[in-house]
């Protein structure tokens, strides 16, 4: 790898997530997209800003804390450098989101949506919150003053607290009063429109009244964002020295997880926000006002308030995700995958086929064992019911469960309890490495010889994000597969990560080496050679170097990258051969595709890995080559529409920077999918286990920048 100071075509980690958020917070502004979709933009752009801070910006604290000199290797940026650049970044974002929020919620009045503060009630509206008040928060509420006989408490991460500046008898002191978490985030208000007001606004209203025998002299709604206890094996820097083992250090010594950001409501005064800070060991650039909601969980919560026809008009049409023409209705999913391979496309057609695949091997005599790696599970899923009844009716039944995907972790603890119960095999993977891999294997016995079906997927076996994320999943009758996933299945069942694969390819062992070996062998095409590639991050130091060096000898690469790219595009003599675009639409992209070559001599794969290093080299993936040629036009029908689209995708440019296309021809890869899922599907209905994606955006990119 070049040296730091070198490697002008690799940007900041952190710096580009930004850029990324960015984008979907543009997609607020974007007036094509009804007004409560674009709420739900804000809303996501807000959750994932927060997890930035607790994760990302508070492991780069703890750094900083420690006195360490580590550089980043993509920028050759310290620590405290890169804390600064974040910080100037993170303050135009909530100027901008102060400015479209302010511009929805004027917009959505107008079809009776509010969000309202306290001095816009009627009187009748303020004779209400007073009784909600006294009736419902006033009982639940721990009002706190600061003084020598009460300390400053311990604030909880992403608690809302009002504080105030109180006087009584010449004398000044601090108050505090947490928002109760049996409180809403919002209380909505009796009538015909919806009007609501956030719970913070009615505590500051009411102040006056929690502490009656003082003077409120100022008083601020505040949040404080903390630092997370991250595992350092997950999300590693690229620092020139250990990162773990610092990270060790400090989380052996960490006491109550530091402060690393403060968010406060409304003008407040120089020596007030100083105290705030001076308790929370707060610099000021760790400080941003915001005069809307600090919690916007209640966007999701308005469809249930709306007529049917504002519905039609505030939310996206609602979709369901279609059965593809592929799938015939009469047959069984075994013969059909026995003539071909069948390809999903999701969130456009149905999860269905393969839960009718999986439902038929539960009771299908000729089955001897369904084999399956669960990361993330939806709260109700079919998958589970039926991977029961295989075990219940005497199949061999064995499920990998990662019980470490992050913010799942009591689910997976919950179904891997219920397929234990059904007599399921149920394994956890490894110590240091998560498995997130997505893979099913079924074996069958026929007329004396084992026979193996093999579904390999980009995505979850999550029925809920099956409907909102586009993710592929293939079914295959190929015996080669299946013995590859056989042979993947008895390495994961006694803990050997050193397996050998003939097809497939596996991390931590062989999966970056043969992307690398792809890549060389079109680096020896020269102009002739071509890269397409569509994943979620990039953020691999050789990966990156890799494809640098194909740029260099005149392979033409395109790339859709979602999210975080660390590489830049177009740098004269290192990256100028190489396209990078990134699309944020109605649907989270979350497929994984690698394609080397062009024609009948292309070599194409679908993963479960991006190329970043923790997938690469710190957890258990699979990528599946793709052969049949009817797959491979569909995918190509897939990535040739991403590639064409004018208003979704964005451009990075040599700085990092996204920048939309010139929307002539108006094409849309999203719409365009689900349009030709529509005119494909058969007439006939789907079998009601597909979960309509109904316009919902609930979790479409919050926390799914990691998630995946």
């Amino acid at each position: 790898m070049e040296s730091s100071r070198e490697a002008v075509y690799t940007q900041n980690r952190e710096l580009s997530w930004l850029r990324f958020n960015d984008s979907v917070l543009s997609e607020a502004m974007d007036e094509s997209v009804p007004l409560l979709e674009r709420l739900k933009f804000i809303s996501i752009f807000t959750s994932n800003l927060d997890e930035f801070f607790m994760i990302r910006v508070g492991s780069l604290h703890d750094l900083e804390t420690l006195g360490s000199s580590s550089v980043d290797k993509k920028s050759g940026m310290t620590a405290t450098e890169q804390l600064r650049a974040i910080y100037e970044a993170v303050g135009p974002l909530y100027e901008k989101r102060e400015r479209v929020f302010r511009d929805v919620e004027q917009q959505l009045r107008l079809h009776g949506v509010y969000q309202l503060s306290a001095g816009e009630l009627g009187t009748a509206e303020q004779k209400y919150l007073r009784h909600y008040f006294d009736e419902n928060l006033a009982p639940i509420l721990s009002p706190q003053i600061i003084d020598t006989h009460h300390p400053f408490p311990h604030l909880q991460n992403k608690v809302i607290h009002v504080g105030a500046r109180l006087r009584r008898k010449g004398k000044e002191v601090l108050a505090l009063i947490p928002v109760p978490a049996a409180a809403p985030d919002v209380v909505f208000l009796p009538g015909s429109d919806v009007r609501c007001i956030p719970t913070e606004q009615i505590l500051l209203s009411r102040l006056s009244t929690v502490f009656s025998t003082y003077t409120v002299e100022e008083a601020t709604a505040f949040c404080v964002t903390r630092n997370a206890d991250i595992n350092p094996e997950d999300e590693a820097f690229d620092f020139d020295d250990d990162f773990r083992g610092k990270m060790r250090k400090v989380l052996g010594k960490r006491r109550r997880l530091d402060p690393v950001r403060l968010e406060y409501s409304g003008a407040v005064s120089e020596p007030f926000l100083t105290a705030l800070c001076e308790r929370l060991s707060l610099r000021r650039d760790q400080t941003y006002r915001t005069d809307m909601p600090m919690k916007l969980g209640y966007v999701f919560s308005l469809a249930d308030r709306l007529a049917e026809n504002k519905r039609r008009t505030l939310f996206y049409p609602p979709f369901h995700p279609q059965m593809p023409s592929c799938v015939r209705s009469g047959e069984t999913m075994t013969h059909q995958i026995r003539q071909h391979d069948l390809l999903l496309s999701y969130p456009f057609e149905s999860m269905d086929p393969f839960l009718r695949l999986l439902k038929e091997s539960a009771s299908d005599p000729a089955v001897v064992s369904i084999k399956i790696t669960i990361y993330r599970l939806a709260k109700r899923a079919k998958l589970v019911d039926y991977l029961c009844q295989a075990a219940e009716n005497g199949k061999d039944v064995t499920a990998l469960i990662e019980l470490r995907a992050r913010f799942d972790e009591q689910n997976n603890i919950d179904w891997s309890e219920r397929l234990e119960d059904a007599g399921c095999t149920v394994i956890y993977g490894f110590e240091d490495y998560k498995v997130h891999s997505k893979i099913c294997l079924i074996t069958r016995r026929e007329r004396g010889e084992i026979r193996f079906l093999t579904q390999v997927g980009t995505g979850n076996y999550n029925e809920k994000t099956a409907a909102m994320y586009t993710d592929l999943s293939l079914m295959t009758a190929s015996q080669d597969i299946g013995a590859d996933a056989n042979e993947f299945f008895k390495n994961m069942a006694i803990g050997n990560l050193e397996g050998h694969y003939r097809h497939l390819l596996v991390a931590p062992v062989s999966l970056k080496q043969r992307v690398i070996e792809e890549i060389d062998r079109e680096i020896t095409k020269g102009p002739e050679g071509r890269i397409l590639i569509k994943i979620n991050s990039l953020t691999d130091l050789d990966l990156i170097e890799k494809l640098k060096q194909a740029s260099c000898a005149g392979v033409q690469i395109r790339m859709i990258v979602r999210g975080i790219c660390c590489l830049l595009p177009g740098i004269p003599g290192r990256t100028e051969h190489i396209e990078i675009i990134s699309i944020v639409g109605r649907f989270l992209e979350h497929s994984r595709v690698y394609c080397f070559g062009s024609g009948t001599e292309e070599r194409m794969y679908i993963a479960s890995a991006d190329f970043m290093t923790r997938n690469t080299e710190r957890r258990v993936e699979i990528a599946c080559p793709i052969t049949e040629a009817p797959v491979r036009q569909k995918i190509h029908k897939i990535l040739d529409a991403c590639l064409r689209d004018t208003l979704k995708a964005r451009i990075m440019g040599p700085d990092g920077t996204y920048t939309r296309r010139v929307p002539e021809p108006r094409f849309d890869c999203q719409q365009y999918l689900l349009e030709e899922a529509l005119r494909e599907a058969p007439a006939q209905e789907t079998e009601g286990e597909t979960t309509p994606a109904g316009g919902g955006l609930r979790s479409l990119l919050g926390r799914l920048f990691r998630r995946s």
